[in-house]
């Protein structure tokens, strides 16, 4: 029986990606976070001592927060715990970390992640006026990586020297020595979900669509073209760059849910009566996906 105030790890999974998705804290050790510098997607760290410090900076932001250490026992629970004496909706992760691994579950590497400016944010700069690349990438980096991520757009011409002065990470640009950009037939994004180890069957999904999309290769996936459309729209619907990415987020949002839960899903019209067998199977399928 599972213990009060925790979430299981199943659940936790289905709710990382989500626009909704609680706050991750890991609070492990540094010692046990040295022993696997990996983090679960989308989760930021923070020091168990110090909970009493910080956890009245963490209700300001008014989220659900789901507390990880290594086992999922005394420093989650206790972390978890004072959050919730602060006015927080917070869980412990049944298992911790060691119970993700175990479940063959995505882990990003902290070795890849650009360094965080001192508010503990990633820093990113690209070009500006961007199309799907430019929106595909941040929607990954702020819901898989880093929820607080800072993204600069600027002059294409002065994407480098941004990077140097500003301490950013350059992406999707042509540069000698930029990580982040294409390899090969593949796209920026391909090449983020790799390196940042998220290559779940949906997201590879996501990943083709993306690249069909970007890289004038609609045959990729049928719903390339539908994504281009839709970027080229929101590109002259917006001339704030900031916030053509913030309409584009629910785009990649509910794409990503798509790939994930509903590509057996079909409609008809005029609607189809379903046989009893059916309308059994297609309610057990929606079920699972909430």
């Amino acid at each position: 029986m599972p213990a009060p105030n925790t979430i299981s790890v199943d659940k936790l999974s289905r709710l990382i990606g989500r626009h909704d998705s609680p706050l991750l804290i890991d609070v492990r050790t540094e010692e046990d976070f040295a022993a696997d510098p990996r983090l679960i997607p989308g989760a930021v760290r923070r020091p168990w001592a110090a909970v009493a410090d910080w956890a009245g900076e963490i209700a300001e932001l008014d989220r659900p927060v789901v507390a990880i250490c290594q086992k999922g026992l005394k420093l989650s629970h206790g972390v978890a715990a004072w959050l919730r004496d602060a006015g927080v909706a917070a869980e412990a992760l049944e298992g911790g970390t060691i119970a993700w691994a175990a479940a063959g579950l995505p882990e990003v590497p902290v070795a890849k992640i650009p360094p965080r400016d001192p508010r503990g944010r990633t820093v990113w700069v690209t070009r500006a006026r961007p199309k799907v690349d430019r929106i595909a990438c941040p929607w990954l980096i702020r819901r898989f990586v880093d929820p607080n991520a800072v993204f600069l757009f600027v002059a294409a011409s002065e994407v480098q020297a941004v990077a140097d002065r500003f301490g950013a990470a350059p992406f999707d640009i042509e540069a000698e020595g930029v990580l982040w950009t294409h390899r090969g037939d593949r796209c920026t994004f391909d090449v983020m979900v790799e390196e940042f180890g998220l290559g779940t069957e949906p997201m590879n999904r996501l990943a083709t669509i993306v690249r069909g999309a970007d890289t004038g290769h609609p045959e990729l996936a049928p719903e390339a073209a539908g994504l281009l459309a839709m970027s080229l729209g929101l590109s002259r619907m917006y001339a704030d760059d900031l916030a053509q990415l913030e309409a584009g987020m629910g785009v990649y949002d509910a794409l990503y849910r798509w790939c994930r839960d509903a590509t057996d899903e079909v409609h008809d019209w005029p609607p189809v009566p379903l046989n009893k067998a059916e309308a059994q199977a297609r309610a057990k399928r929606a079920g699972a996906r909430r």
